[in-house]
């Protein structure tokens, strides 16, 4: 059965009388960039027009050129990058203005949320000066009132305590809660155009309906067209009126959303619509070893307010959590945004004060102090979510991925690290030759690959994986999930697997831990969890992942 539209004709018919005069206009538009290996043409020539309060979804696998064509009309191109052709917005035309004449409409008129909020937040400042900095600089509002307005926008994107959590910094929040922040940030000058790059990729499926219906009353509300830059045609389906795919820098087809998705022309927008991590991981032997062990796990951090910083609060991420992982099995976990998962992953590994035991290869290794740990470190690895906030923007991908081999064995040659990187580019399914380009000069799914090369160049024992497929389109979930299967039964790893998007979670793992304020609430076997919930908060989760399946497919 394939899916169909849930857009009301009504607004299509809306749409396209907005179409004669669009308010946003790029023709054939070029973009390239200068790298190590030659000119790479990200985007040949598109069109694209945007009616007002319309809503364009742009998707495509990563490197199609769809985020690229977005930071073009922005003027956010990197150092490298150039773009030719025309973008016109409301006849005015932005390519080629001076930034100083682009900020009259950055952030005002047309504003963007980044796929990648770690980035785009400065980790120095409160929350409170990035949001109410846009809305003084804009909206002329005086400091007070741009600190009540901001209050406002935090509560509006569901933000918990937003009047304590707006004197935190970035790092005291999750990742999903940094992306709420954003989108507060990109609303809050009412702007005409919003461009949504992956706006939901950190969030859990519960908020991230939540978010979607936000925007949607925001953009009636307001009267704001929406171009939503996804790789979740779930998403694209219930929320775009037309739909753009793009492969390799061009539009291969376009189209109202409803007739694209029930009769696809172009044999990749079939493949796009088909793509869905599927099947099951191999169940682990039952006499495979103990690799790690956690008993009593318990992370509180002391948040600092008031003027003097004497107004002290103290929040418990995580609450006395126990936990086995044995030789090539995989643990999942999963909750909302703020559920304390993540907290989870980083204390196994050392990475923040915890209370608690950790047995790793029957050995205790926490408490311990840092000088003891440091061997141990490669056997026990950590992808991040955000792939671009922990690659140097100064070191080549190649570098980046031989870092730990600089720790580890410093006693081998450069060439013998270049080798070694070479065969971890194949390993994850990447071009070797591309290893001497930037971090930037690749896409988000690209990114991720490389922080999963890192990771496994050092043959690790045991990887927490935290939202690893979080900036992947689809399809390359779906490979990469055949990657991580193919790595796991080659070396006997261990996962701790970090993600709310539970088909992924499904796809992988043998048990399943579910977290909520810090604390376990329910745990089981895949089948246990999928088919016989017991806790509601549970078969809520469940329901809403099912919400990325209109004609009512399982996962199995």
């Amino acid at each position: 059965m394939v899916a169909q539209s849930l857009v009301p004709a009504e607004r299509r018919e809306a749409m396209n009388e907005d179409l004669k005069d669009p308010i946003l206009a790029i023709r054939n538009l070029k973009v390239a960039f200068a790298t190590y290996d030659g000119v790479v043409e990200a985007v040949k020539g598109i069109d694209i027009d945007i009616g007002a309060g319309e809503t364009v979804a742009i998707v495509g696998e990563s490197g199609s050129g769809k985020s690229q064509t977005m930071m073009a009309t922005m003027g956010l191109l990197a150092a490298n990058g150039q773009a030719q052709g025309s973008i016109r917005y409301r006849g005015e035309e932005l390519l080629g203005l001076p930034p100083k004449a682009l900020n009259r409409y950055r952030g005002k008129t047309i504003a963007m949320i980044f796929q990648e909020p770690m980035t785009s937040l400065d980790p120095l400042f409160k929350i409170e000066r990035q949001l109410i900095e846009p809305l003084m600089a804009h909206s002329g509002l005086s400091r007070s009132a741009a600190r009540a307005r901001a209050i406002e926008l935090l509560t509006k994107v569901e933000i918990p305590n937003p009047a304590e959590r707006i004197d935190s910094y970035p790092h005291e929040m999750s990742g999903g809660q940094r992306q709420r922040v954003m989108i507060a940030m990109a609303l809050a000058n009412k702007p005409d155009v919003l461009i949504a790059d992956e706006p939901t990729t950190a969030l859990d499926v519960t908020v991230q309906a939540h978010i979607l219906e936000l925007l949607r009353g925001l953009q009636h509300e307001f009267g704001m067209a929406i171009v939503f830059i996804t790789h979740d045609l779930g998403i694209v389906r219930r929320f775009a009126d037309r739909t753009y795919v793009m492969r390799q820098g061009v539009v291969v087809e376009q189209g109202d959303t409803g007739e694209l998705f029930t009769k696809p022309r172009d044999a990749y927008t079939k493949m796009l619509i088909e793509a869905e991590p599927a099947g099951r991981k191999a169940p682990v032997p039952p006499d495979s070893a103990i690799v790690l062990s956690a008993q009593g796990m318990r992370v509180t951090f002391r948040q600092r307010r008031g003027l003097f910083g004497t107004d002290v609060r103290t929040v418990e991420a995580v609450k006395g959590i126990d936990l086995t992982v044995r030789r090539g099995e995989t643990i999942g976990i999963v909750g909302e945004s703020g559920s304390g998962k993540s907290t989870l992953g980083r204390a196994i590994l050392g990475l923040v004060p915890a209370d608690g035991a950790v047995r790793y290869d029957g050995a205790l290794i926490h408490p311990t102090d840092r000088h003891a740990m440091r061997p141990l470190r490669r056997h026990l690895q950590l992808v991040f979510q955000d792939p671009y906030g922990s690659l140097s923007p100064r070191l080549t991908a190649g570098e980046i991925v031989t870092e730990g081999l600089l720790v580890h064995e410093p006693g081998i040659s450069r060439a013998e690290r270049d080798r070694r990187a070479a065969g971890a580019f194949e390993e994850v399914w990447l071009d070797p030759a591309t290893r001497h380009r930037f971090p930037h000069e690749f896409s988000g799914g690209q990114r991720q690959r490389i922080a999963i090369a890192r990771t496994m160049i050092l043959k690790p024992t045991l990887v927490v994986l935290d939202e690893p497929t979080s900036a992947l389109d689809r399809s390359v979930q779906k490979s990469i999930v055949e990657l991580l299967r193919h790595l796991q039964t080659k070396y006997g790893l261990a996962y701790l697997f970090i993600s709310h998007d539970l088909a992924v979670v499904r796809a992988l793992s043998d048990e399943i831990l579910v977290m909520k304020q810090g604390a376990v609430v329910e745990r089981g076997t895949v089948d246990t969890i999928f088919t016989n919930a017991r806790e509601s908060y549970t078969r809520e989760l469940i329901a809403a992942a099912f919400l990325d399946n209109p004609d009512g497919r399982s996962f199995t």
